[in-house]
C-alpha cells in the first residue's frame, strides 16, 4: 500500500518551488521549450492540493519531443511514457529536487490545451475552486490509498467545469 493521498491548504511557497524547478531545466532545455508552465492545483493560489507541482515542458511540435526527453534524461529525469494520455510524456523527477510531476507536450495537443483552461477556469472562479478543494479533501478521505479511484471520482466535476469553460472536444 503507497502512501495516503494528502490535500494540504495552500501554500505560498508552491509557485517559488515551480519558479526555481522551471530554472533548473530551463537552461539544459533551451530553444526547445517554448515555455514551462505550473499547471494543476498548487498553480491555483488559495486552493488545497496534493503538495506536488505539476509543470508541463511546452514544445513547438511533436518531432521537438525527443529531444527534450533526453535533455530532461541528462539532468536525471526518467521518462516514464505517456502513462495513458495520448500527447503528453511523463518523467519521474530526480529525488534530490522537491517532488512535482513533469510532462512533455506538444503546443498543440489537447491535454495541454485541457491543462490550461482547467488552471485558468478556477483562477477566474474562486468559488469553483473552493468547491473543487472540498470535493479533493472528501476524496482523499473516501480513497486514502486507491489514486487510481480518488482521480477518476474527480473526473465528474473536472469534465462539467471544462465544457462550462468552453471545452469542445
Amino acid at each position: 500500500m503507497g502512501e495516503p493521498i494528502k490535500i494540504v491548504p495552500y501554500n505560498l511557497d508552491w509557485e517559488d518551488t515551480f519558479s526555481r524547478l522551471r530554472d533548473f531545466v530551463a537552461p539544459v532545455l533551451g530553444d526547445t521549450a517554448l515555455t514551462i508552465e505550473h499547471v494543476g492545483s498548487t498553480a491555483v493560489p488559495g486552493l488545497a492540493a496534493k503538495p506536488i507541482i505539476d509543470m508541463d515542458v511546452v514544445v513547438a511540435s511533436v518531432e521537438k519531443v525527443p529531444v527534450a526527453m533526453e535533455r530532461l534524461e541528462s539532468l536525471g529525469y526518467r521518462h516514464e511514457g505517456d502513462l495513458g494520455i495520448n500527447g503528453r510524456e511523463a518523467f519521474r523527477a530526480p529525488e534530490d529536487l522537491p517532488e512535482h510531476h513533469l510532462y512533455v507536450c506538444s503546443a498543440d495537443t489537447p491535454e495541454l490545451r485541457k491543462h490550461r483552461m482547467f488552471r485558468d477556469y478556477l483562477r477566474s472562479h474562486p468559488d469553483e475552486a473552493k468547491t473543487y478543494a472540498e470535493l479533493k479533501m472528501a476524496l482523499a478521505d473516501q480513497f486514502a490509498h486507491d489514486r487510481e479511484a480518488y482521480t477518476e471520482s474527480k473526473s465528474a466535476f473536472i469534465n462539467s467545469r471544462l465544457k462550462w469553460a468552453g471545452w469542445d472536444e
